[in-house]
C-alpha cells in the first residue's frame, strides 16, 4: 500500500458562519441519543426497593396492625426523609456529572468563512467541511473531499482491528479515529442520524456502581449479618424478660436498620462527583468517576516532557549546516529577533546555506502564523509547536511562508509518525523538476537509507547533536534532494537526500514543574520520565526539574530493550511505554500515566489513571484519558490526587462515626437490660436519632477539608481494606464511650427520680453528634460550615423530641429540667472527647512507599 497521496486540486471551501447557524437551528445539535431521564416516580420507587427500607415498610404495617400509631409514624417520617435524600442526592450527582461531561465535551476542527476554526462537535453541521489530522476523532459521519496518507481507526464502529486507509470521496463515521496522515471531510450526517447514532440507539444501558461503591456494599453486607445477629439476641432479651412480642419485633427492627448506614452509597456518589466538580474548578476533568477514588491510591506518576514538564512552547535558538553554524534571538509567535553569527545579523542573501535549511524547513511544514491585526491582537499560530518554531526563525532571516509555497508548491507528502519520526513533502519546482524535503529527528534522517552522504560529516554531525542533546535541546535535521518525475513511491522518496543541517529547539521547564516533582515524592509518588526524545534532553530536563539527580541512569529504550528500572526513559516507542506501565502495575503500582498525543492512547488506557492534556492534547488522548488537564500543568495532576485522598478519607470518616454510632444503640438495647432497664429506647426513639445522626451531620462529613498532612504521607496501599489502617479498631472504641456515656446517664437519671429513658434518648443523639465534631481533620477550620450548621440543626431537633407536645407524643419522651439537661450535654461532649484522645492515642497509620 503506497504512504504517498497527492493532494486534491479542488475541495469544497466549507460553509459560512451564518449558513452553519441556520443549519444547526434546523436540524439541532450533533449529539447521539441520549439514554432518556429517569423520571422522578421511578426514582422514589427505587429507593423504595432498598432491601432496608423494605424492613421499615414491613415494620410500618406490623405497628399499624398492633395499633402503635406513635412508632408507625415516626418510621413513615424516618422513610420519606430517607427517599428524598437518596431522590435529591441522586439529582445532584446526575447535574455534577453533566456538567462535567459538558466541561469534557469534544471539539472539532472546521472551514468556516474560509478559515479554520475549532467548535464543540455539538455545533457541527452536514454540509461542514473537516479538517482532520492525526489523534482526532471524526466529529460526524463524512465524504473525504482531501486526503494525505489518511489512515482511519474504525474498530469503534466495526470491530475491524485494521486501520483503513482513506482517500477522496470515501466515507468516514463519527466516532472514529485518525491514526495517520491528514484530510478533509464533507460532513453527510449528524447526531442521531450519523452510524454511531443508528448503534446507540440500541444501547440503554445504564451506570453501574464503581468500585469504592461495590466494596461499600461488601461492608454493609458484612455489618447488616452482624445486626441482625445480634437484634435477635436484643428481640430474644426482651422476650425472656416478657415484653409484647409486636413490641420487641417493631424494636429489634428499627435498631436494625438504624444501626447500618443504608444511606452511604448514595453519599458516596454524591461525594464522589461533588469531588469531581472541585476538581474541575481547579482545572482537572474527571471523565470517569472511579479515577476519583483511585487518584488517593497512585503511587507513580508517569509523565510525558513536552507540555508539562516544559512549556510546550519550541523556540529556535541555534541553527547548524556543514558550512557554518548561526545563532537565533528572541521568542513567542512573533517573527521578532534575528539569525546572527557572531555580531553580524544574516540576511536571506547572507548565508545561501542557512537560507536553504530554513527555506525547507518552512515549506516541509503544516502549521501557519496568523499576523497581528494591528490593533492590540497578538500574534498567534496553528499547528505544531515545533513547526511554528521553524515557521518563526525563517521569518526572522526574511523568508515568508506564502511566498516560499508559491514558488514551490506542495504536491505530495508522506505525513510524520511517531514510528518513523520523519515527515517528507514533496514540490514542484519553477523549472519542472520535483523537490523532496525531510525533516525529523537526527536518528531518523541521518542514516544510510535516507541521506546518501552521511558519511562525509557524520562525525561532525553526530557531535553537534550530542552537543545540543546533552544541553537539553530538542534537534532536528533537515534533508532534501531534487527528482526528475514527481515520487509515487512512499518508501523511494525517503532516499538519496542531501543533508543541509541541523536545528535546535529548546522547549524550557514550567517555572512550576519542580515545585510539582516535589509535591509529588513529598505524597510518596514516585515521578517517572517516559519521552521519545533523545536521552541527553531528558536527562537534561530530568535534572532541572528533580526527577533524577545528575549522576543517576537515564534508560536508553532504542539501546536497552529490556527496560530495567529507572526514573527517566528516552527514545521510547509507543509499544514499550505500554510496557513499561504493564511493568510498574505487575511490581504492584498504581500508576497515572500523563501523555497528549494519540502515540500516548494506549498507555493511557492501560494505566490506573490515564492523564491528558486539555489544551495541546490530541483528542485520541483526551477520550482515553480518566483525568483531563485543562491548563496542561502537571500541578493539577497533584492537586486532584489531594481532592482524591480527601474524598477517600472522608469516606472513611464517615463510616467510623455511622457504624460507631449504630454499634452503640445496638449495644445499649443489649446491655441495658442487665442493668435493669427492661427496653431502653423504643423504637421511635431509636429511628428518630438515626435520622437526625447519619442525615444531615453525615452528609456534611463528606465535605471536610483534606488534612494539612494529607499530602506529607504515602498513598493508601491499592490492597488496603476501606477500614484498614487501624481504622476498624476506632469503631468498637468509640461505641463503647457511646454506650457507656448513656448507660452512665439513663443509672444515675433512675437512681435519682428522673426520667431516665428521656435522658438516655437526648445523650446517646448528642453524644453522636459530639463525635460528629471531633471527627474533623481540621479541628477549627472554617472551609466546612456546613458540618456546624447540620449539627446545630440536628441538636435543635433533638431537643425539639424533649419538648414539643407532638414529638413527645410521637417519640414517648418527657421534658427534661434544665438541670438535668446540662447533666446530660455536659456528658455528650464525652463523644467529642473520645475521638479526639482517640485520634491521638492511635493515630491513622502513615503510608510510605
Amino acid at each position: 500500500m503506497p504512504d504517498l497521496r497527492k493532494r486534491q486540486s479542488r475541495a469544497p471551501s466549507g460553509l459560512s458562519s451564518d449558513e452553519a447557524a441556520a443549519r444547526l437551528a434546523r436540524a439541532g445539535q450533533n449529539i447521539l441519543p441520549q439514554r432518556p431521564p429517569i423520571r422522578l416516580p421511578q426514582r422514589v420507587l427505587s429507593q423504595l426497593r432498598d432491601p432496608l427500607i423494605a424492613v421499615l415498610l414491613v415494620a410500618t404495617v406490623l405497628t399499624a396492625a398492633t395499633g402503635d400509631w406513635p412508632d408507625m409514624s415516626v418510621i413513615l417520617l424516618v422513610i420519606v426523609v430517607n427517599t428524598t435524600v437518596g431522590v435529591a442526592q441522586e439529582l445532584r450527582a446526575d447535574h455534577a456529572i453533566a456538567a462535567l461531561t459538558r466541561l469534557t465535551a469534544p471539539t472539532a476542527r472546521v472551514i468556516r468563512d474560509g478559515r479554520q476554526c475549532e467548535v464543540p462537535a455539538t455545533a457541527v453541521v452536514v454540509g461542514d467541511l473537516l479538517v482532520l489530522a492525526e489523534g482526532d476523532i471524526v466529529a460526524a459521519d463524512a465524504t473525504v473531499s482531501e486526503a494525505a496518507a489518511l489512515l482511519v481507526d474504525e474498530s469503534a464502529l466495526t470491530g475491524e482491528s485494521v486501520p483503513v486507509d482513506k482517500t477522496g470521496a470515501d466515507e468516514v463515521s463519527a466516532g472514529t479515529v485518525v491514526v495517520r496522515g491528514r484530510g478533509r471531510a464533507v460532513v453527510t450526517a449528524i447526531g442521531a442520524a450519523s452510524a454511531t447514532g443508528r448503534i446507540a440507539r440500541l444501547l440503554e444501558r445504564g451506570p453501574g456502581l464503581t468500585p469504592l461503591q461495590r466494596k461499600l456494599v461488601d461492608v454493609g453486607r458484612l455489618v447488616a449479618g452482624a445486626t441482625v445477629v445480634l437484634c435477635v439476641i436484643v428481640l430474644g432479651l426482651g422476650l425472656w424478660r416478657g415484653e409484647p412480642v409486636e413490641l420487641m419485633v417493631i424494636t429489634a427492627i428499627s435498631l436494625a436498620v438504624a444501626a447500618v448506614p443504608e444511606s452511604l452509597p448514595a453519599v458516596v456518589t454524591l461525594g464522589l462527583a461533588i469531588g469531581a466538580r472541585r476538581m474541575a474548578e481547579r482545572h482537572a476533568l474527571i471523565r470517569r468517576l472511579p479515577a476519583v477514588e483511585t487518584l488517593g491510591s497512585v503511587t507513580v506518576l508517569a509523565t510525558d516532557k513536552t507540555g508539562t514538564l516544559t512549556e510546550g512552547r519550541m523556540t529556535a535558538c541555534a541553527l547548524w549546516t556543514p558550512g557554518g553554524a548561526a545563532v537565533v534571538t528572541g521568542s513567542g509567535c512573533a517573527p521578532e529577533g534575528f539569525v546572527r553569527i557572531g555580531d553580524r545579523v544574516l540576511g536571506m542573501a547572507d548565508h545561501p546555506a542557512i537560507t536553504q535549511l530554513l527555506s525547507a524547513a518552512a515549506l516541509c511544514n503544516d502549521a501557519r502564523l496568523l499576523a497581528s491585526d494591528g490593533r492590540g491582537e497578538e500574534w498567534a499560530a496553528v499547528g505544531d509547536p515545533t513547526e511554528v518554531a521553524l515557521l518563526c526563525v525563517a521569518a526572522k532571516l526574511g523568508l515568508e511562508h506564502e511566498s516560499l509555497e508559491a514558488n514551490a508548491p506542495r504536491v505530495g507528502e508522506r505525513p510524520f509518525d511517531s514510528d518513523r519520526k520523519r515527515m517528507s513533502t514533496v514540490h514542484r519546482l519553477p523549472h519542472g523538476r520535483y523537490r523532496v524535503i525531510c525533516k525529523g529527528a537526527p536518528e531518523a534522517v541521518l542514516n544510510a537509507a535516507v541521506v546518501e552522504d552521511v558519511s562525509v560529516h557524520v562525525r561532525q554531525t553526530a557531535e553537534q547533536v550530542d552537543r545540543w542533546a546533552h544541553a537539553g535541546y530538542r534537534v532536528l535535521a533537515v534533508a532534501e534532494g531534487d527528482r526528475d518525475d514527481c515520487p509515487r513511491d512512499g518508501d523511494q522518496l525517503e532516499r538519496g537526500l542531501r543533508l543541509l543541517g541541523l536545528i535546535a529547539l529548546v522547549d524550557p521547564p514550567r517555572r512550576a514543574a519542580a515545585d510539582s516533582i516535589a509535591a509529588c515524592r513529598r505524597a510518596g509518588i514516585r515521578p517517572i520520565l517516559i519521552t521519545g526524545d533523545h536521552p541527553g534532553t531528558a536527562r537534561a530536563i530530568a535534572t532541572e526539574v528533580g526527577i533524577i539527580g545528575p549522576d543517576d541512569a537515564v534508560v536508553d529504550c532504542r539501546a536497552e530493550p529490556g527496560l530495567p528500572p529507572a526514573n527517566v526513559y528516552a527514545r521510547a516507542t509507543p509499544a514499550q511505554k505500554l510496557d513499561i506501565i504493564e511493568a510498574l502495575r505487575a511490581c504492584g503500582e498504581v500508576v497515572a500515566m500523563n501523555g497528549d498525543g494519540v502515540n500516548d492512547g494506549p498507555a493511557l488506557r492501560r494505566a490506573d489513571i490515564g492523564v491528558a492534556m486539555g489544551g495541546r492534547g490530541t483528542e485520541v488522548a483526551r477520550q482515553a484519558a480518566d483525568l483531563v488537564l485543562a491548563d496542561d500543568n502537571l500541578g493539577t495532576v497533584v492537586a486532584a490526587v489531594e481532592e482524591g485522598r480527601r474524598i477517600y478519607a472522608n469516606i472513611r470518616r464517615f463510616l467510623v462515626y455511622g457504624l460507631s454510632g449504630g454499634a452503640a444503640e445496638i449495644a445499649v438495647m443489649m446491655v441495658g437490660p442487665f442493668l435493669g432497664f427492661a427496653l431502653p429506647l423504643t423504637a421511635a426513639q431509636i429511628l428518630w436519632i438515626n435520622l437526625l445522626t447519619h442525615g444531615l451531620p453525615g452528609v456534611a462529613l463528606g465535605g471536610e477539608p483534606a488534612d494539612p498532612r494529607t499530602m506529607r504521607r504515602g498513598p493508601q496501599p491499592p490492597t488496603q481494606r476501606i477500614l484498614g489502617g487501624g481504622l476498624w479498631q476506632r469503631v468498637p472504641r468509640i461505641a463503647v464511650v457511646l454506650t457507656g456515656v448513656t448507660l452512665g446517664a439513663a443509672v444515675w437519671a433512675q437512681h435519682t427520680d428522673r426520667p431516665w429513658q428521656s435522658m438516655a434518648f437526648f445523650t446517646l443523639g448528642a453524644t453522636q453528634l459530639g463525635v460528629a465534631l471531633g471527627s474533623r481533620s481540621r479541628l477549627w477550620s472554617r472551609a466546612n460550615p456546613l458540618l456546624l450548621v447540620a449539627v446545630t440543626v440536628a441538636l435543635a431537633l433533638q431537643l425539639s423530641g424533649l419538648y414539643l407536645p407532638p414529638l413527645q407524643h410521637l417519640l414517648g419522651t418527657q421534658a427534661l429540667a434544665p438541670g438535668d439537661l446540662l447533666m446530660a450535654g455536659a456528658l455528650s461532649t464525652l463523644g467529642f472527647v473520645a475521638v479526639r484522645l482517640d485520634r491521638a492515642v492511635h493515630p491513622p497509620a502513615r503510608h510510605s512507599k
